[in-house]
């Protein structure tokens, strides 16, 4: 069991509006903003890490849960702006805000799934085989080719990761899997929507057919 001196640490935090970052998943930023600019040259000097919380770009509120973001790549621009290339790492919970300026940052604590006695690989495979439905009826319906990745995760854990992090338009719903602190439940709920896709998905291929 991790001491709390090891579980809880300071972490500069970088607040995207509907932007869920999940473990094993890649961000690419253009970071432009100066305070953002003065972050990346301090955690380039530390250990290259720091945290990305989604915003809610209608109420302006910022999550509570996150993920760690560890800079990977870096390519200087013009001004002091960069691209940068970021790698999800572990998640977390912000417990306060310990500065505001000039970019702020919180005492956050790891958070990580529960273990469970339940076998998850059924629940992955079912996962994996309608990521795969979704996808074949997604290349028929717009007549190109479409595969999902060599590299795919076929652990349940990071397979629930790699689902939440490729949903598109979502955010709020990425947030709730984000938070979970359940594999089954976070898999269960991406089987109802890639179910509900699928369906969506090949009511339109049936039209398309039809119509043709």
């Amino acid at each position: 069991m991790a001491s709390s001196s090891i579980a809880v640490r300071e972490l500069p935090l970088f607040p995207l509006p509907e932007v869920v970052l999940f473990p094993g998943r890649p961000l690419p930023l253009h970071i432009f903003e100066f305070r953002y600019r003065i972050m990346m040259n301090t955690i380039l000097e530390e250990d290259r890490r720091f945290g990305v919380l989604m915003v809610d770009p209608v109420r302006g509120d910022v999550a509570k849960v996150g993920c760690c973001a560890e800079l990977v790549r870096f390519q200087r621009l013009p001004d002091d702006r960069m691209k940068i290339l970021t790698m999800g790492q572990q998640r977390f919970r912000v417990l306060e805000y310990v500065r505001e300026k000039p970019y702020r940052v919180g005492l956050v604590e790891w958070i990580e799934d529960h273990p469970s006695n339940e076998d998850l690989r059924p629940l992955a495979n079912e996962v994996d085989t309608l990521l795969k439905d979704v996808v074949h009826l997604s290349a028929k319906l717009t007549d190109q080719k479409i595969e999902l990745p060599d590299d795919l995760p076929n652990l349940p854990l990071e397979l629930s990761y790699w689902v939440a992090g490729n949903l598109y338009g979502v955010a709020a719903e990425q947030q709730a899997l984000l938070e979970m602190q359940d594999t089954a439940g976070r898999l269960r709920r991406e089987s109802e929507i890639l179910t509900s896709t699928r369906n969506h998905l090949a009511a339109r291929t049936a039209l398309k057919d039809a119509l043709n």
